[in-house]
């Protein structure tokens, strides 16, 4: 039996920076890893999406001739081989990781990791065994959520997984579901002339964001073809060799819609069964598992971060949460993750962006808002280089100038974002935003110009 300082099961995004993080502390640790070092995020999420994006964007752009003076005659895709690049990208970044665990020292021990009762982690697989911690952070993530009924076969049905794999494309698809991974595909596949309609039960598309930017994004997507059916709630589906008919019900009754395939994109459910948290005495609530604002559980020494933990699920949440968890067990934090910081990224064009709170969460939570909302068609950059769909908006409040939240609809939203998070980090009003010389032409020049505009200010808006 080895003993470490810390035993991670789980080495995706969170695990993997906890255990650099332990190690740069000096703790001895092992990570136990099932599939894949990068966890789902790496290997069947983040990354290869981003790939099969990114080259939807360049088709997109060259085949619709979208470029000044680049005429392109007779442009064709091989989608296979943008799912080949894709996993080629995640194997180089899983190698990557494989990397850092041994420049930083960290055992690495492949099988299905579980409790078995504190302190101890059993491993099932290639390297079977037990292992003893003094701590042990559990970092098992998610997996895709499937709704009851519903056989996934990879090839009229599907999920993001499949789909990441699927070298073929579709004539037609249906979406069941309008958040972020629903609309991704639906924009990857769509630029490659794939007839796409989506269907969300509620009553706009990105559920929870601003209704300003889902507005936007759906007025966009409309503009390429893309139907986006709110209101609409998925019944059932059937699938033969000919393609499937999902059912769904709008307040205009049940009806079917024919297409190829299907692709279900309704969220994730935390990878807490069959790991021996219950015999641990490790609480479960609601499908996730329970922590307090240490992000330690119910059994002192078992910590538990990420996607088992609960929303957000996202990767760079359970990151900042691995840290944090690892810098508390060493005793070298007192404050917890602040989830008022973390952004929000979807990676479709537009890009959407959120940080903070959006306009009606501030008001409902009693603050008086002032807002600072400018078009991407005032920025220079955006226009000289044909993005200049979208905008941006500042949320504030109006006495202090406090910045409450920021939303953005436009070319590298996702890029963007980042600056309005750390001004919230350290606290910054948008004046000081405002009063911070940004380089011209840059879409930066977009978040100086939003924080003049909530002042009354704006120069070019």
């Amino acid at each position: 039996m080895s003993t470490y300082d810390l035993i991670v099961i789980g080495a995706g995004p969170g695990g993997y920076e906890a255990a650099i993080r332990a190690s740069q502390l000096g703790m001895s640790v092992a990570i136990v890893e099932a599939e894949h070092l990068g966890g789902v995020c790496l290997n069947w999420g983040c990354i290869p999406t981003k790939a099969i994006l990114s080259s939807a964007e360049r088709y997109e752009a060259v085949s619709k001739n979208a470029v000044p003076g680049l005429l392109v005659d007779g442009v064709k895709a091989d989608y296979g081989a943008v799912i080949e690049a894709s996993r080629k990208a995640a194997g180089r970044l899983n190698e990557g990781v494989a990397s850092l665990m041994k420049k930083n020292k960290i055992d690495v021990v492949m099988g299905r990791g579980s409790l078995l009762g504190a302190g101890k982690v059993v491993v099932d697989g290639d390297q079977a065994g037990t292992l003893e911690g003094r701590n042990v952070l559990l970092a098992t993530g998610s997996t895709e959520l499937i709704l009851p009924g519903v056989k996934v076969d990879g090839e009229r049905i599907l999920t993001s997984r499949e789909a990441l794999e699927c070298k073929t494309l579709a004539s037609s698809l249906v979406v069941v579901g309008a958040g972020a991974v629903g609309l991704e595909f639906a924009y990857s596949y769509a630029c490659y002339g794939t007839e796409v309609t989506v269907i969300e039960m509620a009553d706009q598309a990105l559920p929870g964001f601003d209704n300003d930017v889902a507005t936007t994004l759906t007025q966009s997507f409309n503009r390429r073809g893309v139907k986006i059916r709110t209101k609409t709630a998925y019944r059932s589906v059937e699938a033969d060799s000919s393609g499937v008919v999902v059912t769904v019900e709008s307040e205009k009754g049940e009806e079917e819609i024919k297409a190829d395939q299907v692709l279900f994109g309704i969220g994730r459910k935390a990878l807490v069964d069959n790991m021996g948290l219950d015999d641990a005495g490790v609480v479960v609530e609601n499908g996730f598992i329970k922590v307090g604002s240490d992000l330690q559980t119910s059994v002192p020494g078992v910590w538990a971060i990420g996607d088992v933990v609960g929303p957000p699920l996202l990767a760079h949440k359970a990151s900042e949460e691995g840290i944090a968890a690892v810098e508390f067990m060493a005793g070298k934090r007192t404050q917890p993750v602040d989830y008022n910081l973390v952004p929000a990224c979807i990676y479709c064009q537009p890009q959407v962006a959120s940080v903070g709170m959006h306009e009606a969460q501030a008001r409902d939570a009693g603050h008086d808002v002032k807002i600072g909302k400018v078009p991407f068609v005032a920025s220079g950059k955006a226009v000289g280089t044909g993005h200049s769909e979208g905008f941006v908006k500042l949320v504030a409040d109006s006495r202090y100038g406090e910045i409450l939240g920021c939303q953005i609809i436009g070319f590298e939203a996702t890029e963007l974002i980042g600056e309005v998070a750390m001004a919230m980090v350290l606290e910054s009003t948008v004046h000081e935003l405002g009063e911070a010389c940004h380089a011209h032409p840059t879409l930066s020049e977009m978040i100086k110009e939003a924080a003049l505009a909530a002042e009354g200010r704006a120069i070019n808006f």
